[in-house]
């Protein structure tokens, strides 16, 4: 009787690299997941405080933004383990873990951290706004999408690019 792929005893040097990148990407979803529920649980309770109908039209465009780009980046960084769940053995149909499977992860993780940035971008306007004037606001919200774009994807997608 022949065997599956996945019943196959001998190890395959190509499916532990493709375990170990999805596990590798997992992983740094455990990092990047609490700042991004932390803004969305933060998100949530600010229209129901007293002083929400005080904020001005921009302030409300950024809570909007905020809040919208908080929960749908949150959905895109938690939807590789939901994969995993789904297709995990004796529940799933398919092949746990595939080359391919990992693209569409790693491109869901990355729209999920563009948007999270972009939500961390309008939260530092509303507040700095808020807070302080908007001015100030304006500058800091400047500075943390400077900071964002380059470090989360300048460097990774172009200054390291030679590195591959």
């Amino acid at each position: 009787m022949a065997t599956t792929p996945s019943e196959d005893p001998r190890p395959d040097p190509d499916r532990d690299d493709v375990d170990d990148e999805f596990r590798s990407l997992l992983e740094g979803l455990r990092t990047t997941l609490p700042g991004v529920q932390l803004i969305a649980g933060f998100l949530l309770i600010v229209p129901f405080q007293v002083s929400f109908s005080d904020l001005s039209t921009a302030e409300r465009g950024a809570f909007h933004v905020a809040f919208v780009s908080a929960l749908t980046g949150s959905m895109l960084l938690m939807a590789p383990s939901s994969h995993q769940r789904l297709r995990a053995k004796g529940g799933g149909r398919v092949a746990r873990r595939t080359p391919h499977h990992v693209a569409i992860a790693v491109r869901l993780a990355t729209a999920g951290s563009a948007l999270f940035a972009l939500a961390l971008v309008a939260v530092a306007y509303l507040v700095a706004s808020v807070v302080l004037n908007t001015a100030v606001a304006v500058v800091l919200t400047v500075v943390v999408a400077v900071v964002a774009a380059w470090s989360w994807f300048y460097l990774p997608l172009f200054a390291w690019a030679d590195d591959a």
